[in-house]
């Protein structure tokens, strides 16, 4: 390790974020993340830094500051134009020994999952894959078990993990919420999904008071086993979720019908200008792609209207889609879970009530 030892832990401090980019472009679960990163910064009262690696990217730096980043290290190589995972694996892995962050977090993109797992094996420290919540401040951690578990939240218990970052992710399939900590080795890693963290709102003295760091990275060629020749895109006919304003999603309960719950659910999310998505019970029977699945294994939305049609809100996916600004729900069962956090619920045949929600969304 190179005289690195990342089991002393009290030398390790600040908070930094892997800013990933493709073609140029940031990728919005930057955003997020630095989000994020800035409230566990402000409770560990240290510093937020962005990692951001590529070539010729230094312009998008203050766009980082303007989320919330204290410092941005712009790292600006040919070689890293293109993503490699031994050329990103190698100067993340470098300046993490030399300036020993406390936390490191990454996107659970495609990216991500590969470069976050490979620097945490390098640097022997661990990492929690695809986390939905992370907390460093033991009050609020409290509080967020509080809100979402049975269990003890007697502070005297957790006391001990005061200095520890509190990592939640799904277990089990998305049947129970696991939290990780790593309390002997640094930095406290971890793949974040995406759509979960609330992305701040974008302040411009932020953005031109941000600290921009230019490093020349330690990277050649011979460094870069598996080499990327050609680079081809296929345009596919994607469904943005995460982005989207409205989301109209279908369940068990169109299995009456399948095609016509499907045609009426289109029809009702063109009407609203939004897209369609789905329960995991819609995605596991084959009715509809899982890119369309809205839950703790599918993704988390943040719609401004979320319609849920034929689906009883199970807890895991009421927690992909509970922070909509405003949740309707069509079932036949008024007992359904669903009708707990929406704000509109109607009790009634999916199949009566979507021509009318059609037709009124239309005028």
């Amino acid at each position: 390790m190179d005289g690195f030892d990342n089991t002393k832990t009290e030398d390790f401090k600040g908070v930094w974020v892997f800013c990933e980019q493709r073609g140029g472009v940031l990728m919005p679960t930057d955003f997020e993340l630095i989000s994020e990163g800035r409230k566990l910064a402000d409770d560990l009262g240290c510093e937020l830094c962005g990692l951001l690696p590529g070539d010729h990217v230094a312009d998008l730096a203050a766009e980082l500051g303007g989320y919330g980043a204290d410092r941005v290290l712009v790292c600006e190589s040919p070689l890293l134009k293109v993503y490699t995972t031994d050329a990103y694996t190698k100067i993340i892995c470098d300046l993490v020994k030399e300036r020993k962050p406390e936390i490191f977090l990454f996107g659970a993109t495609n990216i991500g999952r590969d470069l976050g797992p490979r620097c945490a094996a390098r640097l022997h420290t661990g990492l929690t894959a695809d986390c939905t919540g992370l907390e460093a401040d033991t009050k609020k951690y409290l509080e967020f078990l509080s809100q979402n578990s049975s269990l003890d939240t007697s502070p005297e218990r957790y006391d001990m993990e005061a200095k520890n970052l509190k990592m939640t992710r799904p277990a089990f399939g998305g049947h129970l919420m696991a939290t990780i900590i790593c309390p002997r080795f640094r930095p406290q890693m971890s793949t974040v999904r995406p759509g979960v963290m609330k992305k701040a709102a974008f302040d411009e003295a932020k953005a031109k008071a941000v600290i921009v760091e230019k490093i020349e990275p330690s990277v050649s060629e011979a460094d870069i086993r598996a080499k990327v020749l050609s680079v081809v895109k296929e345009a596919k006919a994607l469904v943005d979720l995460i982005g989207a304003e409205v989301v109209v999603s279908v369940g068990y309960g169109i299995n009456k019908d399948i095609q016509k719950g499907l045609s009426l659910a289109k029809k009702l999310a063109d009407a609203l200008g939004g897209v369609v998505g789905a329960s995991r019970a819609a995605v596991d029977a084959g009715w509809i792609p899982a890119a369309h699945q809205v839950g703790q294994t599918g993704k988390t939305v943040r719609p401004r209207i979320y319609i849920a049609l034929g689906i009883s809100g199970a807890i895991q996916h009421r927690a992909g889609m509970k922070d909509s600004g405003c949740i309707i729900a069509v079932n036949k069962s008024e007992a359904a879970p669903i009708f707990e956090i929406a704000d509109y619920g109607i009790c009634g045949d999916l199949f009566e009530v979507m021509p009318y929600m059609i037709e009124a969304a239309k005028k």
